[in-house]
């Protein structure tokens, strides 16, 4: 059963199904663990491009897992910035479903993943609380699921793409005009 503090969004529920997969027809009793490890913060995550790495401590150890996430298609690419290419464009459920039904689905997909713990199944706790964690910061800022699959890299490498296309998040203040920002417009009285 999927936990309510991970997969909020859509954009965070494909990191969920990477724990939770639906081939899966048994319970994973690894899931409550991996859950409470990206809850409680034993997770510290950093990106390099498209691979996050994560630094997974469980009780005395710690733990080093990379997870590799393919390059978004160009398909989805150009899809994802016709749809964030409005006045303001917010990553939110309605775009997702927006970019999955023109037929480019913005969902990752997985490289490869490594950990350095000695777990000899094909899935371990510490993978599992990373696609958590992952699901968690997603849900809080969905731009990272974009980021990790090389899309803000691709749309400025790529010619045809306008620069409104890429939200930002911040805006520095030197670059606010006062006048505009804090006046309110003013009609003419004529």
């Amino acid at each position: 059963m999927a936990d309510i503090d991970f997969g909020c969004t859509r954009w965070g529920r494909d990191w969920v199904r990477f724990a939770e997969s639906l081939r899966q027809t048994r319970p994973n009793p690894q899931l409550p663990s991996a859950r409470r490890m990206a809850r409680d913060g034993k997770v510290q995550i950093t990106f390099d491009g498209r691979t996050v790495r994560a630094v997974v401590h469980r009780g005395r150890g710690t733990t080093v897992t990379t997870v590799e996430v393919a390059p978004m298609s160009p398909g989805a690419t150009a899809e994802v910035s016709r749809q964030l290419s409005g006045a303001q464009p917010v990553l939110a459920d309605d775009l997702y479903v927006a970019i999955t039904d023109a037929g480019h689905p913005p969902a990752p997909e997985l490289v490869s993943v490594d950990c350095s713990c000695p777990a000899a199944g094909p899935r371990c706790v510490h993978e599992l609380a990373v696609y958590y964690d992952m699901a968690r910061r997603i849900d809080d800022d969905p731009r990272i699921a974009l980021d990790v699959q090389g899309f803000f890299r691709a749309s400025a490498n790529d010619s045809e793409t306008s620069t409104s296309a890429t939200p930002q998040r911040w805006i520095a203040l030197n670059a606010l005009d006062p006048a505009a920002y804090f006046m309110a417009p003013h009609w003419d009285q004529n």
